[in-house]
């Protein structure tokens, strides 16, 4: 059955992205491997979790440069899942993580809007 394995995130920088992703986020990572021409296959995801990684991918010159952090045009483009939104949210905001908005509850769930390192914007999600 076919299932999206990745996504990829255009990041300025591989070592920033992962202390962002790794420490901030509390994901895991997955893998970083130098593929010799200078570039890193660098892979991560929400501890736990079972679903879409995450590539890292470093901008290669202007046109992807500019594109950092703006993927999505403005809107929240990536929906972080969790089983206890108020651990999670804690946790995120002592470790310094934006948020854009106070919690809110949602017929779908609780939910706050925060920004990566590069401004791209997420959801915070708790299912109902």
């Amino acid at each position: 059955m076919p299932r999206i394995a990745l996504v990829a995130l255009v990041v300025r920088d591989y070592d920033e992205a992962i202390a962002f992703y790794r420490d901030a986020l509390g994901f895991t990572l997955v893998e970083d491997t130098d593929r010799g021409d200078g570039s890193r296959w660098v892979v991560v995801r929400p501890a736990g979790g079972s679903g879409t990684d995450l590539l890292l991918a470093r901008a290669k010159g202007d046109g992807q440069l500019a594109s950092v952090g703006t993927q999505t045009g403005g809107r929240v483009g990536f929906f972080l899942h969790t089983d206890d939104f108020a651990r999670d949210h804690a946790r995120m905001t002592a470790a310094g993580v934006r948020f854009l908005e106070e919690p809110r509850r949602e017929p779908y769930g609780t939910v706050a809007v925060f920004e990566d390192l590069y401004g791209n914007r997420w959801d915070l999600l708790q299912p109902v």
